[in-house]
């Protein structure tokens, strides 16, 4: 249950219920929120005050109860700052169960940690952390905390409920700007306007804030964490970050502002211009120099971080890259830009919201919602999309982590929201063909060659380019499900292309895999290719089930058995057609060979909740499917 309280009944809350002489008594949590709860918000108040259009203020100040030790991660404290977001308070209260204060913070026990990978060359991120490391259950911690923002390009987003089995008691979030400021915002799940009020000096006040939000579960294939949950987005109208100014009323001008960082940029030295002359002299195909110009910048450059102030923001100019030869995503995709230009082709700089899986950002919201850049290259009706810090990802592919999403191209006209390409079930393949003989001591000796396509291959790829091949062989030992056996060879070939392909081939011995008693050989004719998914039954689905990749698997399994055997129990044929997808799987047995075939067509899309028995009953039969059993029996005589 959610409720909308008044900013009277705010200012009450935030006066009285949460003065810490145990009003944080775990006896005082209304029941509903323990129920499937590791740990639960008391109280949280954001306050987001601009200042003018480049100075703002955020002040913060929660308090979260831990029942037990799986919620113990809530009670951490990691603030990130940087440059442009500067840390000036930090509070924090240890209470016990009855709400007791039992220890404060001090500023010598706050860990200043970088906040960023070992891959990084210059930044500024940092993080403050600290945790009191307190056992006994149930407990709660208070932290408060402000910090300063010298630019307004970033505004916070609101979300009460932090992850599953976590539930909410209480949290308000108001935003105060100058009268004449406008406050872009955008509820989700929140039907309710804000409350609007006036603040000191006739400054405008909105308030949002929920009460009783129930811990939900985690739920497989559930849709994207801000579908399932209350939040709000908010964002400038102008902004100013170092200097730089710009307005966000729409997805153009945020395009034009980002355009405005990158202006100059794309100026390459004298050495650098011949090598695009040489490049491309006699190749008249546009695609074939766009190969040419990504492998040169993959041979000769490498990806490294820089976050530091605008430079989180704002490429490093193609002399440097070329000088130094590395950059990060900005720095890179702006070289291989400037590339392209000198050799006449034009691209376009692009922002998107990187990562395997979804990567949604609010369309109808324009906000800084990005965390990569890459580039498109239009060619008449098609484009070639290049990833630009990865040194072995072939031109046009962009896989899991790029593709099925919105971006933002940013052309000298501003910026404009496009989707990336997605990978259909046609394109992502795994095509297995295995020759394995039996042994009479049931050890099977395996001949395995498949091909994969697409998002199929991206392990596969990122095996062959980035581990020696004894750390090869070291994971498709712990990868491959069989119990005693032995890689006795290996071998792959990668196809770069802008749907990638990876041919493998594998021999292995497997010791005991079919089993003999008596006179009877139990086995499995599907060898490799096995379903290790089993869902929980659950009559209570909640949300939408959203299935994000689309395959194909097509095995054919010919298993040589020892002489004599015949037939006694053979696993019926299977083929099931549903919403979600195709599964066939057949065997035979002709003289002394064993053949299987299999497909598995598996879909991509949403589906609502009440048809989730119907995914756990496809599922089920696809994983007893998979590990039926061929049974034999000797011939007397």
């Amino acid at each position: 249950m959610m409720r909308i309280v008044s900013l009277c009944t705010l200012f009450l809350l935030s006066q009285s219920l949460w003065a810490g002489n145990g009003d944080y008594a775990v006896s005082k949590i209304p029941p509903a929120l323990l129920k499937n709860a590791h740990a639960v918000k008391r109280m949280e108040t954001l306050r987001f005050e601009v200042i003018n259009t480049g100075e703002a203020v955020l002040r913060k100040k929660y308090a979260i109860t831990v029942l037990d030790e799986n919620g113990d991660r809530f009670a951490a404290f990691v603030e990130y700052y940087d440059k442009l977001h500067e840390l000036k308070n930090i509070e924090g209260v240890l209470y016990d169960a009855e709400g007791r204060e039992l220890k404060r913070l001090k500023n010598k026990q706050i860990l200043d940690l970088s906040g960023s990978d070992d891959n990084s060359l210059a930044d500024d991120n940092r993080r403050k952390a600290h945790h009191f490391y307190y056992k006994v259950y149930p407990y709660t911690v208070e932290y408060e905390v402000d910090m300063r923002y010298n630019g307004t390009l970033f505004f916070p987003v609101w979300l009460p409920r932090e992850d599953e089995y976590f539930s909410v008691e209480q949290s308000s979030f108001s935003v105060t700007a100058p009268a004449s400021y406008k406050v872009r915002h955008k509820a989700i799940n929140f039907q309710q306007s804000p409350v609007a009020s006036e603040g000191e000096k006739g400054r405008k006040v909105l308030t949002w804030e929920v009460t009783g939000l129930n811990a939900i579960i985690d739920e497989y294939a559930s849709p994207d964490w801000f579908e399932m949950n209350p939040m709000v987005f908010t964002g400038p109208t102008e902004f100013e970050i170092e200097k730089y100014t710009g307005t966000m009323n729409n997805w153009e001008e945020f395009g034009r502002f980002v355009y405005s960082l990158k202006m100059g940029r794309d100026q390459l030295p004298a050495n650098i211009k011949q090598t695009v002359k040489d490049l491309t002299a006699g190749v008249t195909d546009k695609r074939a120099i766009v190969s040419k110009l990504y492998e040169y910048l993959q041979k000769n450059t490498r990806y490294i971080s820089i976050q530091l102030g605008i430079g989180g923001w704002q490429p490093f100019d193609a002399n440097y890259v070329a000088t130094k030869a590395y950059g990060d995503c900005k720095a890179l995709t702006n070289y291989m830009y400037s590339l392209l230009k000198e050799a006449g082709i034009p691209s376009h700089y692009t922002l998107i919201k990187a990562g395997r899986g979804r990567g949604n950002i609010i369309a109808d919201f324009p906000s800084q919602q990005f965390n990569h850049v890459i580039l498109c290259v239009p060619l008449g009706k098609d484009s070639i999309w290049l990833e630009c810090t990865s040194q072995t990802v072939p031109a046009g592919y962009l896989g899991t982590f790029t593709s099925d999403r919105y971006a933002l191209l940013v052309t000298d006209e501003g910026g404009k929201l496009v989707r990336t390409p997605k990978y259909a079930l046609n394109d992502n393949l795994q095509i297995r063909n295995i020759k394995a003989v039996l042994e009479p001591d049931a050890t099977l000796r395996v001949n395995a060659s498949t091909t994969y396509t697409g998002i199929q291959q991206e392990s596969f790829h990122n095996l062959i380019n980035d581990l020696s091949k004894d750390k090869v062989k070291e994971v498709l030992h712990e990868s491959l499900d069989f119990g005693t056996y032995d890689i006795a060879s290996f071998d792959y070939k990668e196809t770069k292309a802008a749907l990638p392909v990876v041919e493998e081939k594998l021999d292995i011995a497997v010791a005991n895999y079919a089993t003999i008693t008596g006179k009877r050989l139990f086995i499995v004719p599907n060898i490799m290719t096995r379903t290790g998914r089993k869902l929980a039954p659950d009559s209570t689905r909640q949300y939408d089930i959203v299935l994000i990749n689309e395959y194909r698997d097509v095995d054919t399994v010919e298993i040589s058995i020892p002489a004599g055997f015949s037939p006694e129990a053979m696993p019926k044929d299977v083929s099931l057609k549903t919403k979600f997808g195709k599964f066939e799987c057949s065997t035979r047995l002709q003289g002394d060979k064993l053949y299987y075939y299999r497909t598995i067509e598996h879909f991509s899309g949403r589906y609502p909740a009440a048809d989730y028995p119907e995914l756990v009953k496809f599922y089920e039969a696809m994983y007893k499917a998979d590990r039926s059993k061929v049974v034999l029996v000797k011939k007397e005589g």
